[in-house]
């Protein structure tokens, strides 16, 4: 057996949480262990678990962490002193720029389609689409049916999921992006 090479700085949660978030958009949830992650970062899989209990727990830190970046955006925005509609904009684009600059948060938040941690991605969607709801409710005046804003919701998703691995930033379909988000906005304002 080999001796085990020296570690340079001391393993972290981030570093353990960026690792897995590539290798399970890469390979799949299901197609990723511990001991890869581990070697993915040239430590022993043992100190993984000083950190994390399970594979399904560091999955778990990872959806709670991308969830609360996407809904951070939105409570940054509703809290700006600008109009409801500028806010409005700002929400619907701000989706968008998530999606595209964070593309593989956004795949693990949305895309991973796996029966292990289905529970773990059901309830960031549920919560976060629950503010998402309340905000464009209340920017609209409360005149727009919750079917409405749920379609707004999947044009904005689909917007994404269709440049998601096309485009390498946000900035590549901004233009694009504006006037997506003015055509929504003219179906509910």
């Amino acid at each position: 057996m080999s001796p085990r090479k020296s570690v340079l700085q001391e393993l972290t949660r981030e570093m353990i949480m960026e690792a897995a978030r590539n290798l399970f958009v890469k390979k799949g949830y299901q197609h990723v262990s511990m001991r890869q992650i581990a070697k993915e970062l040239g430590y022993s899989h043992g100190a993984l678990y000083y950190h994390f209990e399970n594979k399904a727990e560091l999955f778990y830190a990872l959806v709670q962490e991308h969830f609360f970046m996407l809904d951070q955006i939105q409570m940054d925005v509703m809290e700006k002193e600008i109009s409801n509609e500028d806010k409005l904009k700002e929400v619907l684009l701000g989706f968008i720029e998530f999606g595209l600059t964070h593309q593989s948060h956004y795949e693990i938040m949305f895309l991973i389609k796996d029966e292990e941690v289905r529970n773990f991605i059901n309830q960031g969607p549920s919560k976060s689409y629950e503010l998402f709801a309340q905000n464009i409710s209340s920017l609209c005046g409360n005149k727009v049916s919750l079917q409405e804003i749920y379609s707004i919701f999947l044009a904005l998703h689909g917007f994404v999921t269709h440049y998601c691995r096309h485009v390498n930033t946000f900035e590549d379909v901004k233009d694009m992006a504006n006037v997506h988000v003015n055509f929504l906005m003219k179906a509910i304002t």
